[in-house]
């Protein structure tokens, strides 16, 4: 699969393009991400720098920002995660797999914050790469 990526939220209010290849691809299973998505984990794609654009809807994206980490984007209308990005440099972002239109091709390569796993869903033995807090920088 290759640029460019669509994709949007549930209601078709924001609309998203990436005209790059989509870098590594993981798991979060911190509490956050839980409550979050309603689910034991998030599955997400980094971004190139650039590479995402809204081409529909971006005055209906919120921004929830924790204290720390990094902000949660979803659309205002029916609530759909979209991505996240560091609050002090937007171009570091990842998107939420099940935002695009279609398979993007990559798939989770590691597992983070793995410590906080929803303990009603046991962690597959899939074999992939676990971190119990953030994956460390490569």
């Amino acid at each position: 699969t290759s640029p460019p990526f669509t994709g949007g939220c549930l209601c078709g209010s924001v609309r998203f393009t990436i005209d790059a290849p989509l870098g590594v691809a993981s798991y979060c299973h911190c509490t956050r991400c839980q409550r979050r998505t309603g689910t034991a984990a998030s599955a997400q794609a980094r971004v190139a720098p650039g590479s995402f654009h809204i081409v529909e809807g971006a005055d209906t994206v919120r921004v929830y920002r924790p204290p720390t980490g990094f902000e949660k984007a979803f659309c205002g209308a029916c609530g759909s995660h979209l991505f996240s990005r560091k609050p002090d440099d937007e171009t570091v972002m990842s998107v939420r797999l099940g935002a695009f239109d279609h398979d993007p091709g990559v798939r989770p390569s590691y597992r983070q914050y793995v410590d906080y796993a929803a303990a009603w869903e046991p962690i597959p033995d899939d074999g992939l790469e676990r971190f119990g807090e953030a994956r460390p920088p490569s």
